[in-house]
């Protein structure tokens, strides 16, 4: 390795790039593209690392297919706008099986035949659209759709994406040039762990994956895109040099030869019978998917077919989007209400009549931010169109103006917090109530701090804060730590008992580990996981305290933004006070030894589903991350263990159904060992 011979001449050292690349190249694709890894992820990064120490001896050696690009970096001053070589056009679309016969008579008729037409059917991703031309097999430029005639270049953030290949596969049938068309998502389950995060972050979540993912692809940083669980599928080609094709399933096979993921459910159909009985499948097992899919797209198999056809001034002639029946339906808006967060964050939520979609009542739905209800027009008392897709949060779509009777009245955006009176302050398109003693805020902090995550005390639920709060007995998060069981024991619903057992639990939590410490205060933009990073470079929380903006940007995954928000939260006195006062509560703040990780569980993932009974879910998922192992939420099968407690759900069946090994809870506690 290049660590332990630094005198690596240039000759070799070219020898060994190439080795390296194309051997780091064929382990990602097995991982990502025919999900059968061969090395652990231990492995691939020890591989990754050697690439990248011979690479920093000689940086002019660094090419830019190299897996090393894969992780971006430098901040960009904007996008550029690139033309299409071809325009990427939209597709029409349909909704009825008429609509399928319609469209399948009139390709007929354009194409003066009776005999049937042979279409290719896959599911519609419901993504974001993206461009990679090719030159040579090499990646030269990634683009997104833009208005279809121009987009934006975002060479830099697609190469992030492990299933975009940055060399083509395969030494034979590599066009001069080719476009290749495709879906950037974001995986659902990958997507609902997202917007849990950020929700428990205070932060503003995503209405749907596709906004997550067009927002981690237009990122200014690439090493931020970089983070983001994207996928890639490729579904066509726009233009293409030295590459003869005849017929739309020879792309398919191409792009899976060329080594991009593609749609497994891809069908071809003799006929539009064929093709109406596909989406009907298709449609039935949506749910099952691991990204949303609205509908499927039917293309004509033959290419002298398609370009005889050619297109409209919108829409090409030969292929058609056939959406499935629509998770919507339309209902009132009673009132626009402001909900304050636990970091402050104002959010306007439409109260609506409710209304059934897919067997689940819908009572309120998100409208996210004030700049959406003024570009849609919402107003309240509307009569709107709202959705739910999956499991995602209800969406109000857009109001039905014909409805209108006149007499809806537009929202306005109070300018001064719904719970407390402070004038709000606006940060881009966002609204915040800078008050940190906020009754709203103060509820959220302190259930936030009670969580499991944070202080853990059990028994510390929302209707107790609430009642503390009302006697005046919790002013500030440091006031919980001084609690006595006297003044518990008058309160609704407590008798000594109760008041005891709380007290002792209060009492219990004093002893609090570093991350869980900073994670408890609500910080702005710091989480579970930041707040872990932050308790692994600062020794002490005097030491965090006194930390500069400068000082926090030089750590991992630490951005200006994070940056910010920890100095501005520990420069306000009244913060450094709350800590103070904490700390003279006799709160025990514990520091991780570092010998306490290990890499037993190093290149290994695992998933918990069920009940444990000697550990709770987070104990165990810890005891993974203690010994250099991954905790997931879903099954693959690329999953090491699933471990299976009582009344385990869907999860333990999928694990069997991939021979993923299942572990009993007594299993698990026997690999990891004397812990």
């Amino acid at each position: 390795m290049a660590s332990g011979n630094k005198q690596i001449s240039k000759a070799q050292a070219t020898k060994r790039i190439n080795a390296l690349s194309k051997e780091l190249e064929h382990h990602n694709y097995l991982y990502y593209i025919k999900n059968s890894p061969k090395i652990s992820d231990y492995d691939f990064d020890t591989l990754l690392h050697e690439l990248r120490e011979i690479e920093a001896l000689y940086p002019d050696l660094v090419k830019p297919d190299s897996p090393t690009q894969r992780v971006g970096g430098a901040v960009a001053e904007g996008f550029n706008s690139v033309p299409h070589r071809l325009p990427m056009m939209s597709i029409d679309n349909i909704s009825t099986e008429e609509g399928a016969y319609d469209f399948d008579r009139r390709v007929k008729r354009l194409l003066e035949i009776d005999e049937d037409i042979q279409y290719i059917a896959e599911p519609k991703f419901d993504g974001v659209s993206a461009s990679l031309t090719y030159e040579n097999g090499l990646l030269i430029q990634g683009a997104t759709r833009g208005n279809g005639l121009v987009g934006e270049e975002i060479t830099a953030n697609l190469k992030t994406i492990n299933t975009i290949p940055l060399r083509l596969k395969g030494n034979k049938n590599i066009p001069e040039l080719i476009e290749i068309r495709g879906e950037v998502l974001y995986p659902i389950e990958a997507f609902k762990m997202l917007n849990k995060e950020l929700s428990e972050e205070g932060e503003p979540i995503f209405a749907n994956p596709r906004n997550a993912a067009s927002g981690a692809i237009r990122q200014l940083d690439s090493g931020i895109t970089a983070k983001r669980p994207l996928d890639f599928y490729a579904w066509g080609v726009g233009e293409v040099l030295g590459f003869e094709i005849n017929l739309e399933l020879e792309i398919v096979e191409a792009l899976r030869v060329w080594g991009f993921k593609v749609e497994d459910h891809i069908m071809k159909c003799e006929n539009i019978d064929e093709a109406i009985s596909y989406q009907k499948e298709v449609e039935s097992a949506r749910d099952n998917l691991p990204y949303e899919a609205d509908g499927i797209v039917l293309k004509v198999n033959r290419k002298d077919f398609q370009r005889e056809l050619g297109a409209t001034a919108k829409h090409p002639r030969w292929n058609i989007a056939y959406k499935f029946k629509p998770r919507q339906a339309t209902t009132k808006i009673n009132d626009i209400t402001v909900q304050v967060g636990r970091i402050g964050l104002l959010t306007p939520v439409a109260e609506l009549e409710p209304v059934k979609i897919a067997g689940i009542t819908i009572k309120r739905a998100s409208l996210h931010t004030e700049d959406i209800i003024k570009d849609r027009d919402i107003r309240i008392g509307d009569t709107v169109l709202i959705q739910r897709a999956g499991d995602v949060i209800p969406e109000v779509v857009m109001p039905i103006i014909d409805k209108r009777s006149g007499k809806e009245l537009k929202f306005i955006m109070p300018e001064k917090c719904p719970s407390c009176g402070t004038p709000v302050q606006r940060e881009g398109s966002y609204n915040y109530c800078p008050n940190l003693s906020c009754p709203a805020q103060l509820k959220g902090r302190i259930k936030h701090l009670a969580s499991r995550k944070a202080f853990d005390i059990e028994g510390l639920g929302e209707k107790i804060v609430e009642q503390l709060m009302e006697e005046g007995l919790i002013k500030d998060l440091a006031d919980i730590f001084y609690l006595k069981k006297g003044d518990i024991i008058p309160l609704e619903r407590f008798a000594e008992k109760s008041a005891t057992n709380l007290e002792n639990e209060i009492e219990k939590s004093k002893k609090v580990s570093f991350e869980r410490f900073i994670n408890a205060l609500s910080i702005r933009h710091v989480g579970e996981r930041l707040a872990q990073i932050l308790a692994e470079n600062f020794s002490s929380i005097e030491e965090l305290m006194s930390a500069t903006q400068q000082s926090l940007v030089c750590i991992h995954t630490v951005g200006d933004e994070i940056a910010k928000s920890v100095v501005h939260f520990f420069e306000l006195e009244s913060n450094r006070e709350l800590v103070a006062k904490m700390l003279k509560a006799r709160i025990e703040i514990q520091h991780k030894e570092k010998t306490e990780i290990s890499d037993k569980f190093a290149g290994q993932s695992f998933v918990f589903t069920g009940a444990l009974q000697t550990l709770t879910r987070d104990e165990a998922q810890k005891l993974v991350q203690d010994h250099g192992g991954r905790s997931t939420s879903s099954v693959t099968k690329k999953t090491s263990y699933v471990v299976a407690g009582e009344d385990p759900g869907s999860k333990l069946e999928k694990a069997q159904s991939l021979g993923v090994e299942v572990l009993t809870e007594e299993d698990f506690r026997n690999l990891v060992g004397s812990d």
